[in-house]
């Protein structure tokens, strides 16, 4: 629902904010006082195509926000935000739009920015705009089928239709796979069984490159290690003046000098701790440097066994890092024998699916038969309770149909909703073929059409239905009518705005007098502040400008207002009318 709205230097706007409440509410005013440009900043802010133009003049960019209400059960609009990670805040987003005079513009959701399809996509959960030329979701026949189900309490069958479809659907797709490539799956198994031979016949361990490039190069440089190998042990143990000789004749001298005074033992004992740390040192070292020797066989293997490896590596794993070499090798060829079983099962794969295939059609198509049952009564009752609305919105002779027609002739032939396609189809007048909706010439014949839809739906509506959209706008839905139609127009609009919350631009008193809400269009002539553009100083500063306002009329207001729309003037005479027209149908809110 819309609960503000912000509108900043669009076309005479300079900067209003409206706040509104449920119901029926209605905008009125003198002719050009600026009713179109309410329902175009809606327009705007709903994603329709903008044009500079729009931008008032001087102004630099022009803007329109609003604050709407998420509705607990408008499931449609509460899931495009989840699936956009966009959070309402205490059940309310705010929508801003704008645009600057080098054409560019910004729309956010909630400081998100999105694209202007996707705030036309939002928004057509929570508005729908009628006017002389915006009857869009009305006329596309894909949303014939969608409103029908609706009006049906049928969403959640076709929901489930839809998913059997989309199964059955992924199903025979993968069996006209299975059967399209057994050569490729021939060629695909021969690969794979090569990969895991070879692997297997090279079996590789993990960690394995790191130890044989360890090894290896200790090989190749044996020269370099036995010289310093041989140059420690000197050092060590060989020499004379090694550490261990000189250890042993360090300990013999402080050993003496322990015995003359006593204080030395410490330094005594870890000298010790030193002597015995060193010689069991080159006890380790000697076993090392005896066992070193050069093997240049074992050079060779190494690197013949790394270069065997290098090329499995290169071969099935390019991508993996140097520390898991071994281990992408062994992972591919897990994958390989995975993949080698499910491809060598493919022919009882294959026999399961047809059956499960089988299974499901003769499901859908029990499925398609009673949704298609049940769209046909729909369509009877939809229609007979539209043209009972329409013969007493003023057009008697007009005949509403839901056609249901088939998708095939003969076999059953289904889509992803059903065996059926669904279109609104409308006769005006005795005699006249029923034909599409977009052929009604006349623009307030189309909005009564229009409401005479949105009433029927709203009677069907429960309250654990998804309600989107939540507001309706009728921008001259009065075009052409008066007298007792203008009457039954506003009993319907009042129907309906007790189910929705509903905007009408009108210019009938019958209609406007029934309003919840009374919204007054004015357009006034105010002195300049001062120049309206620093490019054009001397041009536009010291004239006056126009504006358009809007106020809320109370009850003494809205009584002058319904006078002025009855006589064009406030006299006595239209003021007794008023009263009459207020007492009589006026809303008791």
């Amino acid at each position: 629902m819309l609960e503000e709205l912000s509108i900043r230097n669009y076309a005479l706007i300079e900067n209003l904010s409206l706040s509104f409440g449920g119901g029926f509410n209605v905008f009125t005013g003198e002719t050009g006082a600026g009713k179109s440009i309410i329902v175009g900043s809606l327009s705007f802010l709903m994603g329709g195509k903008a044009e500079t133009d729009v931008i008032r003049t001087g102004a630099e960019e022009a803007a329109v926000s609003a604050v709407l209400s998420v509705h607990p059960q408008n499931r449609d609009a509460r899931a495009w935000l989840e699936s956009r990670d966009i959070e309402t805040e205490e059940d309310r987003i705010i929508v801003r739009r704008t645009i600057k005079n080098t054409g560019r513009g910004s729309i956010f959701i909630q400081n998100i920015p999105v694209t202007r399809s996707d705030l036309a996509e939002l928004m057509s959960l929570f508005f729908d705009l009628h006017g002389q030329h915006n009857h869009e979701s009305l006329l596309r026949k894909e949303n014939h089928r969608i409103q029908l189900d609706r009006f049906a309490g049928l969403e959640g069958e076709a929901a489930e239709f839809n998913r059997v479809f989309l199964e059955l659907s992924e199903k025979k797709k993968s069996l006209e796979a299975s059967l399209n490539s057994q050569r490729d799956r021939d060629t695909r198994l021969e690969l794979l069984n090569y990969a895991v031979e070879e692997i297997t016949a090279a079996a590789p361990r993990a960690g394995e490159s790191l130890e044989l490039e360890r090894e290896a190069q200790k090989l190749g440089d044996f020269e370099k290690l036995a010289a310093q190998v041989n140059t420690a042990a000197a050092a060590l143990y060989d020499d004379e003046a090694s550490l261990l000789s000189l250890g042993r004749q360090a300990r013999g001298a402080l050993e003496a000098a322990c015995a003359i005074d006593g204080s030395l033992e410490p330094l005594r004992q870890r000298l010790n701790d030193l002597y015995f740390e060193t010689e069991d040192l080159a006890g380790e070292f000697r076993s090392y440097r005896e066992g070193l020797s050069y093997d240049p066989a074992r050079l060779e293997e190494a690197e013949e066994r790394l270069a065997l490896l290098y090329r499995l590596r290169k071969k099935y794993v390019p991508a993996v890092p140097a520390e898991d070499r071994e281990e992408g090798i062994l992972a591919y060829r897990t994958q390989a024998e995975e993949e080698i079983a499910e491809l060598s099962g493919i022919e009882e794969n294959r026999e399961k699916l047809k059956a499960e295939i089988g299974t499901l059609e003769k499901n859908i198509g029990a499925r398609a038969l009673a949704l298609g049952a049940k769209r046909k009564e729909a369509a009877r009752a939809l229609g007979e309770a539209i043209t009972g609305i329409l013969s007493r919105l003023g057009m008697p002779k007009a005949r509403f149909s839901p056609a249901i027609k088939t998708k095939g002739q003969g076999a059953l032939v289904l889509g992803p909703w059903g065996a059926e396609d669904v279109e609104f189809l409308i006769s005006a007048n005795t005699g006249e073929p029923l034909k599409d909706l977009s052929r009604i010439a006349s623009g307030g014949e189309l909005s009564r059409v229009m409401l005479a839809i949105k009433t029927a739906f709203a009677s069907a509506d429960t309250q654990d239905r998804d309600v989107s959209p939540e507001t309706l706008i009728f921008d001259e839905i009065d075009t052409g009518i008066g007298g007792e139609v203008a009457l039954s127009v506003g009993e319907y609009l009042v129907k309906t705005g007790g189910r929705k919350q509903l905007f009408c631009v009108t210019h009938l008193a019958s209609i406007a007098v029934r309003a919840d809400n009374h919204y007054m269009v004015e357009k006034k002539i105010i002195p300049a502040r001062g120049p309206v553009s620093a490019k054009e100083p001397a041009k536009e500063a010291g004239g006056d400008r126009t504006v358009t306002t809007v106020r809320v009329l109370g009850n003494h207001e809205k009584r002058q207002e319904i006078a002025r729309m009855l006589a064009g003037d406030a006299g006595s005479a239209a003021l007794a009318h008023a009263d009459d027209l207020l007492a009589k149908y006026g809303s008791k809110a």
